[in-house]
Order: C-alpha cells, then structure tokens, then sequence
C-alpha cells in the first residue's frame, strides 16, 4: 500500500487548485450527499454563518466556489458548515525548549486523504496539509503559529463546521497561541476535535472543541483521541488513545530525549499505526520546526523538508510499512 502527498505553491486560489477540485469533485460529492441533499444547509445559510464566524476569508471562499464550478452544490461543501460526521486518529504533541516544534501522526485511509501540501499567500503565507480541499489537517503560517488537529473521541454532532476550514481560518488570521485560542473558542464546531497549537515563543495549548459545550483550554503537550475523559469506549479501544497519551506524556516529555529521538518514536508502536483497512494508519509524520520555519514530512525510510522559501513543487510516493517496531524501548 501506498500514500502519495503532492507539493503545491499557488499563492492565490488558480488552475493548480481547480484542476485538483475538478478531479476529487466527484469523490467528495458522494460523501456530501451521502444521507441527502436536504441533509446539508442552503448557500445562504452557509454564507451568513461564514459572514457571522470567518468574514476575513470570503473572498477566497468566492474565489475557490468560482473555479469549482460556481454551483449550489459546490459552494455549499466548500463553506464546510454543518458537513456529513467524519473521524480520524491521530497523535501529536508541542515541544517547547531549544526546538519549538510540533509533531503529530495522521492516522486515516490512503484512499480518503487529499495528500496535498499547499503553500498559499492569501492573508499571510501558509504552508499545511490540505483537508477537503482547501481547509487544513496541520499547517505553519509566516508569522511561526503551528495548529494540528486530532478527533476527539466523540459521537455527538452539532450545528458549526467541519474543523479543516477553522484550521484554514485561524492560520490566515492569527499570529499567536492567544489569538489561536480566541478564534478556536468563539466558531461552532460540528463534532468534537482537539487541536494543538504552538507558536514561536515556545508557548502552546491544547484546545477540546466541542459542538455541545465551551472549549476547554488546557496547557497539555500531548494530545490524542479522548478530552477530559474517555466517553466512547469502542473507539478509544480500538485507537489505544489513553496508551498513546501516556507514552508522550510518561516517556517523550519527560527522558531528556532530543527532539530527533521523539521524531523517530512517532515512527513505531504505539504511536505508529498500520491498521489501513480500519482506517487507522499512519499516513505521515509531521514535524513543524519553528526554529527552522520548516515542515518536514517523516516516514520510516523516507524524510522530505518543506521550507517557505525554499518550497519545491514534487510529488512524494511512499511505500506503507507495516512490520515497525519500537527501538526506543528495546
């Protein structure tokens, strides 16, 4: 099994970004009408949502809505307000020292991830890791804000929108982990997410977003698939989201290791996963270097260094692999 992840560098919404919409379209539109057309929010409601919570970002949302296509359909998944539920696993955890840096795991399908690394310059440079299109799994903006994502472990749904497009917001617009946490705290969100940002100060948070109550800041470094408590058993079983939790907490953040070191434990058990058919395999490892302004992406037997002013438009193809083991703990 393999993943790809494309390089892409369009600094404003054009062809690149439309020629990727217009092959995924029909992928995605299956997903968004999967329990019906009525099922999701009209193009107005989705338009004063987006006036009433994100207004910074319309216009590139009228600029992507056009190069798609301009349709009702179309306008109204991009806006992501009130999509179908979706999950995924994920680890990841803020290093703050010498190197302020964030590392996270994506854990999903290869065949239902976008695998593009987009580096935009709308209201300031984002280099990240696209979701739905446009929105963001993990990115790092110009001004040293890292923001990644996990699910947080929950059934419940609401009224807000999908986490990728508040990811894209809070990149665009903030500079710091308290602007980050404002933004994250006052948007509706449609399921229950945690996000970790970190910026250049070294300072960082972990947000528990949730569409039923008021996020919950907490200055936690590591971060898996359950908030506060656990409150759905089979998945957090299935995920192993307390043992993952405990390893980052109990061993990377507390044996003096270097940052390299805590790089190369996200590559094996328990925070590397190879249950692709269950949608619980690690796609990628991420590593946001603020001291280096760099993203680079990890796996086991390859490594490829993203810089905002050294961005190489590639495409990467790696072999998944699914014999790892822990060298760390032998």
């Amino acid at each position: 099994m393999f993943v790809q992840i494309k390089l892409i560098h369009e600094e404003r919404p054009g062809e690149k970004w439309q020629h990727f919409f217009e092959r995924v379209w029909p992928f995605y539109k299956k997903w968004f009408t999967s329990e019906g057309y009525l099922r999701r929010p009209g193009y107005m409601t989705c338009m004063d949502a987006l006036e009433t919570h994100m207004p910074e970002i319309i216009p590139f949302y009228e600029a992507l809505t056009e190069q798609a296509g301009g349709g009702d359909l179309e306008a109204r998944f991009l806006s992501m307000y009130c999509p179908p539920p979706y999950m995924s696993g994920c680890s990841q955890m803020a290093v703050s020292g010498e190197e302020n840096a964030l590392i996270r795991n994506y854990d999903y399908h290869p065949r239902l991830f976008d695998g593009k690394v987009l580096h935009t310059n709308w209201l300031q440079p984002v280099i990240g890791m696209t979701d739905c299109t446009w929105g963001l799994l993990d990115g790092m903006n110009a001004s040293g804000l890292v923001a990644s994502l996990t699910f947080g472990g929950r059934k419940t749904t609401g009224v807000g929108f999908g986490i990728p497009i508040i990811m894209r917001y809070v990149l665009e617009t903030c500079t710091n982990i308290h602007e980050a946490i404002e933004a994250f705290s006052r948007i509706p969100i449609h399921m229950s997410y945690n996000v970790t940002v970190l910026d250049k100060e070294g300072s960082f948070a972990t947000i528990y977003l949730a569409p039923d109550r008021a996020a919950h800041v907490t200055f936690q470094a590591a971060c898996t698939n359950h908030q506060e408590i656990i409150e759905w058993y089979d998945y957090a079983a299935m995920t192993n989201t307390l043992e993952r939790k405990e390893f980052m907490e109990n061993y990377l953040l507390n044996k003096g290791l270097t940052l390299q070191q805590q790089v190369d434990a996200f590559l094996a058990p328990p925070l590397y996963h190879t249950n692709y058919e269950k949608y619980f395999g690690t796609l990628y490892t991420a590593v946001y270097n603020l001291k280096t302004n760099s993203l680079t992406l990890v796996w086991p037997h390859k490594t490829e260094v993203i810089c905002f002013d050294d961005f190489n438009e590639k495409k990467i193809q790696v072999k998944l692999e699914k014999n790892v083991s822990n060298h760390l703990l032998k």
